[in-house]
């Protein structure tokens, strides 16, 4: 279709050197929908009482961000994927401080959950928009550092979002918090006005299936399953975060059972998640680099992580002793921390014309696993036990997938030539 590349209208991209700097915008949004996803949790009961409903109800209004996110988000990153990524940010961005500012003034449940599925629309907009740009326009000999940066910061939002709830929940109201998330976007705004090009990415034309409309848009979305080295990538994803996210869910449980540690020292852990998972993103990043460097994939390191999580789970499903626990969950999140990393490095490259849908079906694949994971160590009676045979288990077939993925793409070349 002729149209320019967004690594085009940037020429400097080329040049071999990461300038933090020019992303300072796109960091930001990831920093702050990090802080997004964990932010409503600390706020749930004073919520409930506010609006004098249930504990589970209030808790819909997570599920609604997270369920428009999953089902939205592939559709979402092929829009970007053929209009660019300025267009996607924007509205993405424009959408997240109303959503944010229209939690703040919720009357009643239903506006609230109203609120927080526009908010999972505005980040499945923008959120694989921001890791296209990055995978498209960062150096390629630092591609890996940019996107393990990028991950960092939305880790540490994460970290961040319980303890900043809880705080401002605690001076001025749950609805402060909001209010501060729609203002920091807000802020972001002219940032991406200079820094994201407004070029389309790339043309997906050849991907319809028809000459327009629903069917052609569906086949679409489901390109990059067609595509036998993502698909398997995916299926990897699924497995991973039925072991990891799946059994993170039930972490606060495995340590009152195991050790019978109080809310406050739960919230210690939570740093030690964080710190796990921003130092996995780092040097998942680099090693990433470090690899390509030497003329490989970087696929290789999917099975180390695999290893490494199970590892991590069965430490703190089983270690003798809080210390060996701990060291288990630092473990736990530095693989997860690095095996994202490199998946959204694989999804910029396998598939060029689809970066942002195969980022988008990353994040889908990712809640879906996480649903089943939660399942499988839920059908357990014992909380330990249903995390050292579903985290670890799962973790070791993610290893196993892992090596065969690389095996197979070192037998037919790069990502992009398979």
């Amino acid at each position: 279709m002729g149209t320019v590349s967004e690594v085009e209208a940037h020429p400097a991209a080329d040049a071999g050197a990461f300038d933090r700097l020019r992303y300072a915008g796109v960091f930001a949004l990831l920093f702050l929908f990090g802080t997004e996803t964990f932010l409503v949790s600390p706020l749930l009961p004073t919520v409930a009482r506010d609006l004098r409903v249930s504990g589970a109800a209030a808790a819909s209004s997570v599920t609604a961000y997270v369920l428009v996110y999953a089902v939205c988000a592939p559709f979402l990153g092929l829009l970007s994927d053929r209009v660019g990524r300025r267009a996607t940010l924007l509205v993405g961005t424009a959408l997240f401080v109303l959503s944010n500012l229209g939690a703040a003034l919720s009357a009643g449940l239903g506006e609230l959950i109203a609120a927080r599925a526009v908010a999972g629309l505005a980040a499945a907009a923008a959120g694989p928009a921001i890791w296209a740009h990055i995978a498209e326009t960062a150096p390629e000999r630092v591609r890996g550092r940019a996107l393990g940066l990028g991950m960092a910061l939305f880790s540490c939002g994460q970290v961040v979002g319980v303890p900043l709830g809880g705080a401002l929940a605690g001076l001025a109201g749950w609805r402060s918090a909001f209010l501060a998330l729609a203002i920091g976007t807000a802020l972001a705004v002219p940032l991406l006005l200079r820094q994201v090009s407004g070029a389309p990415a790339a043309a997906v034309a050849a991907t319809e299936a028809g000459p327009g409309g629903l069917p052609g848009a569906l086949a679409a979305v489901l390109a990059g399953w067609r595509s036998p080295l993502l698909r398997r990538a995916l299926l990897v994803n699924t497995v991973f975060h039925a072991a990891n996210l799946g059994a993170y869910t039930f972490l606060g449980a495995l340590l009152v059972a195991r050790f019978r540690l109080t809310v406050t020292e739960l919230g210690l852990v939570g740093v030690l998640v964080g710190a796990g998972s921003v130092a996995g993103s780092l040097v998942g990043g680099r090693l990433n680099d470090r690899v390509r460097r030497a003329g490989r994939t970087g696929l290789p390191l999917l099975p180390l992580w695999g290893l490494l999580l199970a590892a991590g789970t069965a430490l703190a499903a089983k270690g003798p002793g809080l210390p060996l626990a701990l060291a288990g969950v630092v473990v736990w999140f530095l693989a997860s921390g690095g095996f994202v990393t490199d998946q959204q490095a694989l999804a910029g490259t396998v598939e060029p014309e689809l970066r942002a849908t195969s980022s988008a079906w990353l994040t889908s694949t990712m809640y879906a696993g996480t649903g089943l994971g939660a399942w499988a160590v839920g059908a357990f009676t014992a909380v330990p036990t249903g995390t050292l045979v579903v985290g670890s288990g799962l973790a070791l077939l993610a290893a196993l997938g892992g090596a065969l993925l690389a095996a197979g793409t070192a037998r037919r070349g790069a990502p992009g030539e398979a």
